[in-house]
């Protein structure tokens, strides 16, 4: 069964950082898409950053100059490195995976997903 476990999260003021990490088992196929995700409650999933099969990554507008996405394939691993993070980055933070060609931050093309880990930014 595929499993996606997040981790790294955690409480920072302002303009600090922090590195998210997701390490993936199960999963067999070679052709996938991984990101990360972000959601507050009574809001919309938000898609941050993809990575396909290739390395080729899609960055939400928000987050873009701020947060880079890698992949370490050895140990299964996807991080996400967020810096200067403001208050509105505040949000449950979530790992998915799917079957996908090309590139999207569509959460609805994502098939596997994480439990998600807490970012809380304080002024």
């Amino acid at each position: 069964q595929v499993q996606l476990v997040e981790s790294g999260g955690g409480s920072v003021q302002a303009g600090g950082s922090l590195r998210l990490s997701c390490v993936v088992s199960g999963y067999t196929y070679s052709m996938y898409a991984m990101g990360w995700f972000r959601q507050v409650p009574g809001t919309e999933r938000e898609g941050l950053a993809t990575i396909d099969d290739y390395g080729r990554t899609t960055y939400a507008e928000s987050v873009k100059g701020r947060f880079t996405l890698s992949k370490d394939n050895a140990k299964n691993t996807l991080y996400l490195q967020m810096n200067s993070l403001k208050p509105e980055d505040t949000a449950m933070y979530y790992c998915a995976l799917g079957r996908i060609v090309g590139t999207t931050l569509a959460p609805r093309s994502f098939t596997y997903w994480g439990q998600g880990t807490q970012v809380t930014v304080s002024p």
